[in-house]
């Protein structure tokens, strides 16, 4: 689970590298809230998660630990792709897909804080 959430983080990585260029070529910043996300959640916050996951091997092979991967990955999308679309559109409907794939990241959060609460331990 660990190398898992790694490998998918340096993706969000580069795309958020690489939005981040597209907002500086085209001095157009709109979607500052998608490039912060990204960087922030999908970069930074699943690198650290998969740190945690390697060097705490016990919290991987659990229900917590595939219910945070899987709603954080489908979650950070729907709610990345919906901000773009209202950002740049402003398409009302969006909004209900922003809170969707908010709700789902935020339930993943809570799945990974209650899996290290349960299963992270000294070694001592």
């Amino acid at each position: 689970m660990g190398i898992r959430f790694i490998k998918i983080s340096v993706v969000y990585f580069a795309i958020g590298v690489i939005l981040g260029l597209f907002m500086s070529m085209t001095h157009d910043v709109a979607l500052t809230g998608v490039h912060v996300h990204i960087n922030l959640l999908g970069w930074a916050s699943f690198a650290l998660a998969g740190i945690v996951y390697h060097l705490f091997p016990r919290a991987t092979s659990n229900l917590y630990a595939k219910l945070h991967f899987w709603s954080a990955n489908i979650g950070l999308p729907i709610m990345m792709v919906a901000l773009a679309i209202y950002l740049l559109n402003g398409v009302e409907a969006a909004i209900t897909f922003i809170a969707i794939g908010g709700v789902l990241v935020v339930f993943s959060v809570i799945m990974f804080a209650i899996n290290v609460l349960q299963n992270v331990r000294s070694a001592a």
